[in-house]
């Protein structure tokens, strides 16, 4: 960890204090910065509707519910679950505080004492819940995406049950989906359960249809149905996060399997509940999704199509090959990342520096996060930076002779 603790005070924008927002625009002390660095994608976060019923919320439950969920749930938890199921396509829906609790928690009541085959790219919270596992008994056995065929090997060896396969939906740093049918039939064939986090898809992508405003799909209801596939065998793990601005956070599953996590799951024995504003706004924000949910996702796809055009027109390489709101910029020299972040920070853009070990050494660089409420003018005052950022440092070039299945791995 000594290269992100290096960077840590001498970086502007390494866990700053944000001190005032406008819009997407931050105030890091004196100095005014374009949000790029933002996850809540729709825009909700600054939505006046849905935190208007705020106040009739808190004067009805309170500012927090006062037991852990096996004693007592708030009804809201049960509606936002019904509607979550529905939105969904899925048979069930567990709400739990946040998606790091299901890793730590889910993840290990799933796994028992049998296997965790774990993809090396997926997100760091589900590399600790796989610890976590295999703390209580599991063994732990990573692969790749890009090699199922070694996945299906691994599973063939293996003797451990229950089984788990851990991906990431949308990843959180290429922006790129899953190999779901792939990864589906691997499930049903070895007998295992497929488990997806989902943090940076719900939302944001969901079912497709002819009269769709945009290729992201309609209703928000995630990579399962973007994709077109069903629940059989699988558990989604999603969040309000993002796309929502609120802190709640699900698991999608069988009933058999939710009344299993009921007793099993420690976060939901034991952890207190999310705030009754979060819940609230999680409600909120399922009508307004399924009011206006479509035109913001339309918004959201114009605006990042217009990023990743502006990127690949200069040249420069980027991970994402699928369209959706993440744009990760490598650099062709890791070292450079202080610099290149005091660069972007002195030029007035916050965008997501990813450092080694968050990311593979060769997949150092930045991460741009378009959200419906960036303006237009936003996107090319941030394309003019980069423009500007590409002259001054060794930005990955897309003729860069570059696997990303080549990066090494911390994980």
């Amino acid at each position: 960890m000594a290269e992100m603790h290096r960077l840590r005070g001498r970086v502007p924008f390494w866990d700053p204090v944000v001190d005032e927002i406008d819009g997407r625009r931050i105030r890091v002390g004196e100095r005014w910065l374009i949000d790029f660095a933002s996850c809540n994608y729709l825009g909700f976060d600054l939505e006046p509707e849905i935190s208007a019923v705020i106040p009739e919320y808190i004067a009805r439950w309170g500012t927090h519910p006062s037991w852990c969920r096996l004693v007592g749930n708030p009804r809201l938890f049960a509606e936002i679950e019904e509607e979550l199921a529905e939105l969904l396509g899925a048979e069930d829906t567990l709400l739990l505080p946040t998606i790091s609790h299901i890793h730590f928690s889910v993840l290990p009541a799933l796994a028992g004492a049998g296997a965790v085959f774990l993809e090396r790219r997926a997100h760091q919270t589900i590399h600790e819940g796989a610890r976590m596992a295999s703390a209580r008994g599991a063994q732990v056995i990573r692969f790749r995406e890009e090699n199922l065929s070694d996945l299906a090997l691994k599973l063939a060896a293996s003797d451990r049950y229950p089984r788990v396969i851990c991906v990431d939906g949308v990843n959180s740093m290429t922006g790129n989906g899953p190999p779901l049918a792939e990864l589906a039939d691997l499930a049903h064939r070895y007998d295992a359960v497929l488990y997806i986090d989902d943090a940076h898809g719900f939302g944001v992508l969901g079912e497709r249809s002819v009269d769709e405003l945009s290729p992201y799909g309609s209703r928000g209801n995630g990579i399962v149905r973007h994709l077109d596939h069903d629940y059989d065998g699988l558990v989604l793990v999603g969040g309000f996060s993002k796309a929502y601005s609120s802190l709640l956070a699900f698991v999608a599953c069988p009933p058999e399997i939710r009344h299993f996590l009921r007793v099993t799951a420690g976060t939901y024995t034991y952890s207190g509940p999310p705030p009754v504003a979060s819940l609230a706004t999680a409600q909120a924000g399922l009508r307004f999704n399924a009011a206006h949910g479509d035109e913001r996702r339309a918004q959201l796809y114009r605006r990042t199509a217009r990023v990743l055009d502006g990127v690949r027109a200069l040249g420069l390489d980027t991970l994402n090959t699928t369209g959706f709101p993440i744009v990760e910029v490598p650099l062709a020299d890791p070292d450079l990342i202080e610099p290149l972040g005091r660069f972007l920070f002195e030029r007035g853009i916050l965008a997501t520096l990813v450092p080694y070990p968050i990311v593979p050494r060769g997949e150092t660089g930045f991460r741009i996060s378009v959200t419906a409420a960036n303006t237009d003018e936003e996107i090319e005052e941030l394309l003019g930076v980069i423009a500007a950022a590409a002259d001054r440092f060794p930005l990955r070039r897309a003729a860069d002779d570059w696997d990303p299945a080549d990066a090494p791995t911390t994980t």
